[in-house]
């Protein structure tokens, strides 16, 4: 709406604009008028009524989507343990909340199905959950010499991959528009499970997962509930810190999980699975309940500030 009030005053129209008729001035004030009466409404009702009753959960990648792992195990299977120990817990201390998940086992969910899910069900929020990683690099090393025909030592080399052990800590993420070059790696590695659905392009649209300019258009299919994403987000990492997390901050990103999603959405990674430390962590029995506990207080708090 921003938009169309920008061109409808802007003097100075682009060429693309200007075959385009301007309102006559009675027209655009009914206009004016009732967007506001209409986002007023919408604002009045949002908080006055707005109960969460429905929550989906997401147990992120998952049967042929499960590439990523650390030294022993995988994040669809940490993903999942993690989603199954939420789930549970929102049942047993949130009695009138409906708690649904987007699997139970280990399979493959496109992303458009799992988001679809949440709003079919007209979910109240939807949590997708994640474990991070850090990208391979490749470099060349020296591995010994040889002599060549003419007598001379020359190097031998041979390709390694590597990735960082050290990197560590938390982040959360709600579908934002990101910049036009956005190509980090959050993003890839998220947005990769596209390419194991079939009729991908139809499915979202013609998104092209490799084409940065796409990833505005997906975020800006679905961004009515930014604030409260951004809000749950917050509440999420503020309960990593008090348990000692190391902080890596709430981020906007144009992730296709979340850029339809009809209700406040965030996909929340839960640690590096290829840092050893944190493996063991999201593997333990310890660190499964602290994490759960984390994401159960921050839905609490989130509750009861909507409610309340």
């Amino acid at each position: 709406m921003n938009v169309i009030f920008a061109l409808m005053f802007n003097p100075k129209r682009s060429k693309l604009m200007k075959n385009i008729p301007l309102l006559r001035p009675n027209a655009i004030l009914i206009v004016f008028i009732s967007a506001v009466i209409i986002t007023l409404s919408n604002y009045q009702a949002f908080t006055q009524e707005y109960k969460i009753k429905t929550i989906v959960i997401d147990a992120g990648h998952g049967g042929k989507d499960g590439s990523t792992r650390g030294a022993y195990s995988t994040e669809k299977d940490v993903a999942l343990k993690t989603a199954l120990h939420l789930g549970a817990a929102i049942e047993a201390n949130m009695k009138d909340v409906k708690v649904i998940y987007t699997r139970t086992e280990d399979v493959f969910i496109p992303l458009y199905e799992r988001i679809a899910i949440a709003n079919n069900a007209k979910a109240d929020l939807f949590i997708s959950i994640h474990c991070n990683d850090m990208p391979v690099y490749r470099s060349t090393v020296v591995t010994g010499y040889r002599k060549n025909s003419r007598g001379k030592r020359v190097p031998i080399t041979s390709t390694v991959s590597r990735k960082s052990t050290s990197t560590r800590g938390v982040e959360t993420f709600v579908s934002g528009m990101g910049r036009v070059n956005e190509q980090d790696e959050a993003i890839k590695r998220e947005n990769a499970s596209i390419f194991l659905e079939e009729n991908y392009k139809e499915n979202y649209e013609g998104f092209d997962p490799n084409n940065p300019e796409n990833f505005i258009i997906l975020s800006l299919m679905k961004n009515t509930f930014r604030t409260q994403s951004l809000k749950l987000a917050k509440l999420v990492q503020d309960q990593y810190v008090n348990v000692g997390r190391i902080d890596r901050g709430v981020q906007e990103k144009s992730l296709a999980v979340l850029a339809r999603a009809g209700m406040p959405a965030i996909l929340t990674e839960i640690g590096f699975i290829s840092n050893p430390d944190e493996e063991d962590y999201m593997n333990s029995e310890a660190g499964q309940k602290e994490i759960t506990d984390c994401l159960l207080k921050a839905i609490e708090n989130y509750k009861k500030s909507i409610e309340g």
